[in-house]
């Protein structure tokens, strides 16, 4: 008996929608599965190194984190230091925030350079280079926070580092954001 076109149909777009489900997903899964062992920062001028998760870049400073199209073009090149934010050696707060990922097509290092900042934990170090000097900061604190919630970033007053990136993976719905103070 010959099957009727539906049945052809159907396990056509059945097996469409996987390769498209493949097409979309594998990237970031297989960044996330199997990161590469970046280097530290080779450059000293402006940049952040997380050994724990391997993550760090360059850093593109005075970028407004309230206008999307201007910190869109500077995550391109690397993880933002909020306009306004200190310094690192400065007193208040240091701002820093890059993608945890990005469009599957778009999977670069750098927008997937804070794809596992979720594995940090209290005690964990970074490190932040700015004119070739060396700050060292050690984690405090994470938490999650919806978008519109500036307060978390905005409300310290106090010498530490944030850093923040978008959480779940893959969508915008949510910010995770790191503590971090400098030690000495």
């Amino acid at each position: 008996m010959k099957k009727p076109i539906s049945y052809y149909l159907g396990n056509t777009l059945i097996i469409l929608s996987l390769l498209g489900f493949i097409y979309i997903g594998w990237p970031v899964l297989y960044v996330y599965l199997f990161p590469s062992k970046m280097p530290p920062p080779t450059s000293r001028a402006f940049a952040l190194w997380i050994p724990k998760i391997h993550a760090g870049g360059n850093i593109i400073p005075n970028v407004d984190p309230f206008k999307e199209a201007e910190y869109k073009e500077a995550l391109k090149n690397g993880i933002a230091l909020g306009k306004g934010f200190a310094l690192p050696g400065e007193k208040g707060v240091t701002y820093l925030f890059a993608h945890s990922s990005g469009l599957p097509w778009e999977i670069t290092h750098y927008n997937t350079v804070f794809l596992r900042l979720g594995e940090l934990e209290k005690g964990d170090k970074i490190t932040l280079w700015h004119n070739s000097k060396e700050f060292h900061y050690v984690v405090t604190n994470k938490k999650v926070v919806n978008p519109n919630d500036v307060d978390a970033v905005t409300g310290e007053k106090k010498n530490e580092l944030i850093i923040q990136t978008c959480t779940p993976i893959g969508t915008d719905w949510q910010r995770l954001l790191i503590y971090a103070e400098p030690t000495s």
